[in-house]
């Protein structure tokens, strides 16, 4: 009775919603707001990642996302999503077309999604009432008899900000669990009840029965799901926080509040109303009050690098402000003391006149600070997390860790072990066998023809040797492992730094993480990259593409990679190799294993010859791509990592001849080639194109210095659905070469905010370092092989803070977010090692 009288009441004061005051406003970015509320109806969409539909932030804090239709009370990644087909404002509500099904991905692309017998289209209108704001969804069709209780609006609630807090569904409460609990509902999956045909012509397919195998598959992972927690019409999250309460209540059916991590591990809480038959026009009515806390703002950040600086190192504090909150005319410098805390200087805070993001931004140097010690910056009652000044601050635990935990971790075909700890053993010994023509998952599709002597399902010796797991996926890309190789070796070739912690035992495949082995760590390393690409061309006579599970159960495995197939050659959990014509693929890795047969000279001679022997195969054989342009300036980095390996006349003669191409495509090409343009200026008859090369570079100067002033961070930087870390870390990278050969064009400030933004200098409340382990606060939560235990590998650089459209930064503290937190091979860890190196190389 009382829920009537509640529902009749609501009723009428959405009816009567002209005469009360809209607290929620469409603000100039296309969202509702309120103080420090913010809802979001479709400006993100990424829903296989947690990110668009209906979109929640309360008071900094993204609670809710992913609001929408879905298929299963509980989804994943893997399950379909619909098509956006248009979003339009009109007036004070947002107005959201979508469709199902999205046919350009059912059964086939990057991650096929298998999508029911069902033609969909609908809309989803958000608009202010009352204190907060109506969710409405209108069906052209009611939905068909089979989904009737499988499809529903749902709106996913973050679990790393709710676990152990209070829920209220009508008279039932309960607190969010740190893990699923049962019991469980079994029934049919929506895969053996409908499945459509809607594959784009001419597209390859991927085939459903042989990824699924047997037992569990997260394709039909809607066989098992957890029982709802409670059911009602009126549901209140956190109802003891007024910065994160919000109260839902519904006008159509019921209520339910599912967890989503029963049956995908990475899933989040779910709050869901299923669609009733028959229903089209307003099938689904929520009314979203969230708590609205009058004043509230945004607390300053102050943002540091969390490791330090050297002493003449340039030093500049970022603060991040609400734009609704004056600006304090100064901060302090503290340092800190065996006595205590001490004021060093009160310091000027200059704002940053520009626009970005959602905050205002200001700036403090303290470059003039050189004295070592441990200090602090104050603004207002905000602080800088504690950080060092000091001639060391380099070198420990720093770049080290990459090398000596993370590479060494990531290592494929070995046990590696760390004193008491074993962090996973001798993995995918029983590699591997040729890919069957099709679609398969992560991008990997093998074509008709696999060019090489094998047939489907052969097995492929020797490929069982060497190379880099890719993050938790386990797969063995050619970019990644020849990638890794390249900015290995220009790291060595540059700074020759002496490493050795790490035993390494090619033979045994064994790896010891802290027992020196009287070699080189890095040239190890090296080695073990090159091991896999030269065995793979060697076995296939070309090189791979990849090498990969072959079920979707292996894929998503969490944990110790040597569980995901038995070691033994030939049966049917071996992994497969794949191959592809892609020129430009293969000129990129020509050119890394040129560099990489340098570095392994006097290491492992016979491995350099093959390098070297390989790239030149792949530079002679291959002449033209998709894209000539494209391709040419592929072939000229392949030519000069050839010529600086050889110096023979033909690689240059190459470069020379395409070098008005390169002079078109500076950015790219220029930091390669400033290894050897200086040989070219010596001999007078190269001076037009040396004169040509120099003056397009002053070009390429001035606009990276627009670039980097059109953000507070100083290094060019657009925010998107990923984070920018690796690509701020690989623009750091190719930029030291460029500052280095050329300081009186570049200077090195931008080499330096690389590394500083990627050390704790970046947007948003979360100013943890991307490195894992490194400096006072880091991100210890990561994208890797032990995600599910909530823990990181040191040394591991994550993707960091993203972008949830169109302005919100986010860098969350939750393992499964590989836009935010993955690790990565190719760079990345790498290339943030290098910038370590760079900085220390330009300053010291």
């Amino acid at each position: 009775m009382v829920g009537r009288f509640f529902v009749s009441l609501l009723v009428m004061v959405l009816c009567c919603g002209s005469i009360v005051a809209q607290s929620f406003k469409l603000n100039q970015t296309g969202y509702f707001n309120n103080e420090g509320v913010d809802v979001m109806s479709f400006s993100d969409f990424y829903p296989e990642g947690h990110q668009g539909g209906i979109t929640i932030i309360m008071n900094g804090n993204r609670l809710c996302a992913n609001g929408d239709i879905r298929f299963e009370p509980t989804p994943g990644q893997w399950q379909p999503v619909p098509a956006q087909l248009e979003r339009k404002v009109e007036s004070d509500r947002i107005v959201t077309t979508l469709a199902y099904p999205d046919s350009t991905r059912h059964n086939t692309g990057f991650n096929p999604m298998f999508y029911p017998d069902v033609q969909l289209k609908y809309k989803v209108t958000l608009e202010p009432k009352g204190k907060g704001l109506l969710v409405t969804v209108d069906l052209d069709n009611p939905i068909p008899a089979e989904l009737i209780g499988r499809a529903g609006f749902n709106l996913e609630l973050f679990p790393g900000e709710l676990f152990g807090k209070p829920w209220i569904m009508d008279e039932r409460t309960g607190v969010f669990p740190q893990q699923p609990n049962s019991p469980v509902i079994a029934q049919k999956s929506y895969l053996d009840i409908s499945l459509g045909d809607f594959k784009p012509q001419k597209s390859q397919s991927a085939d459903l029965d042989h990824l699924n195998a047997t037992g569990y598959s997260p394709y039909k992972a809607d066989e098992v799901i957890a029982e709802p927690y409670a059911t009602g019409r009126n549901f209140v999250l956190n109802p003891n926080d007024r910065l994160g309460k919000i109260t839902f209540r519904t006008l159509t059916s019921d209520l339910k509040l599912y967890d989503g991590r029963m049956n995908h591990n990475n899933g989040w809480f779910v709050l869901r109303s299923d669609i009733p038959a028959g229903a089209t026009a307003g099938a689904v009515k929520w009314y979203i009050e969230p708590e609205v806390v009058a004043g509230w703002r945004y607390k300053p950040v102050v943002q540091t690098s969390q490791v330090g600086y050297l002493p003449t190192q340039p030093k500049t504090a970022i603060i991040e402000t609400d734009r609704r909150s004056g600006l304090l005319p100064e901060a302090t410098l503290v340092r800190l003391d065996a006595t205590g805390e001490h004021t060093v200087k009160h310091m000027p805070v200059e704002k940053w006149q520009g626009e970005f993001l959602r905050y205002n931004y200001a700036k403090v140097d303290f470059s003039d600070v050189q004295t070592p010690g441990i200090y602090s910056i104050r603004y207002g009652e905000s602080s800088s997390t504690l950080f060092r000044i000091d001639s060391d601050v380099y070198d420990r635990g720093v770049w080290q860790p990459v090398v000596e935990y993370f590479l060494p971790v990531q290592m494929c075909h070995m046990r590696v072990s760390e004193k008491y700890r074993v962090w996973h053993d001798a993995c995918h010994m029983d590699d591997a066998r040729m890919a069957k023509e099709g679609n398969l998952i992560d991008g990997y599709a093998q074509m008709p023809d696999n060019m090489t002597p094998h047939d489907a399902f052969d097995i492929v010796h020797g490929l069982n040797v060497g190379g880099w797991h890719d993050a938790g996926d386990f797969d063995l890309r050619v970019e990644s492992q020849s990638g890794e190789c390249y900015v290995l070796t220009m790291a060595y070739e540059m700074f020759h730094p002496e490493i050795d912690v790490t035993a390494i035992d090619q033979g045994k495949h064994t790896v010891e993480i802290h027992q020196p082995d009287g070699k080189n760590d890095i040239l190890q390393q090296i080695e073990h990259g090159a091991l896999t690409v030269v065995n793979g061309y060697l076995a296939l006579g070309r090189l791979y593409r990849g090498i990969i599970c072959n079920t979707l159960r292996q894929y998503v495995l969490l944990g110790d990679a040597s569980a995901m197939t038995d070691g033994v050659l030939g049966t049917n959990d071996d992994r497969w190799v794949f191959t592809e014509n892609n020129p430009g693929r293969e000129m990129n890795t020509a050119a890394a294993l040129a560099a990489t047969s340098r570095a392994l000279r006097n290491f492992n001679d016979t491995l350099s010859a093959h390098c070297l022997g390989i790239a030149r195969e792949i530079f002679d054989s291959q002449t033209t791509g998709s894209n000539a342009t494209r391709f040419n300036l592929g072939k000229v980095q392949a030519a000069t990592e050839l010529y600086i390996a050889t110096g023979e006349r033909k690689y240059l003669d190459f470069i020379l001849a395409h070098w008005d191409n390169c002079i078109n495509s500076i950015g790219n090409c220029g930091w390669y080639l400033a290894r050897i343009e200086k040989t070219l200026d010596a001999q007078k008859k190269y001076g037009k194109q040396t004169m040509a090369f120099r003056e397009a570079l002053k070009t390429y100067s001035e606009s990276l210095k627009k670039q980097s002033m059109e953000t507070p961070y100083g290094v060019p930087y657009k925010p998107n659905i990923w984070g920018a870390g690796w690509n701020i870390e690989s623009f750091g990278y190719r930029h030291y070469f460029l500052v280095k050969e050329y300081p009186d064009i570049f200077s090195g400030e931008q080499v330096f905010n690389a590394l500083n933004f990627v050390l704790g200098c970046h947007p948003g409340i979360n100013r943890r370092s991307f490195a894992g382990g490194s400096g006072t606060e880091s991100t210890i939560v990561g994208y890797g092989l032990n995600r599910a235990d909530w823990s990181y590998i040191p040394g591991g650089v994550v993707s960091g803070t993203a972008l949830i459209r169109p302005d919100f930064p986010e860098l969350l503290v939750f393992p499964y977010l590989w836009q935010q937190v993955e690790y990565c091979l190719g760079g990345d860890s790498t290339h943030y090692m290098f910038l370590v190196m760079a900085v220390k190389d330009l300053l010291m």
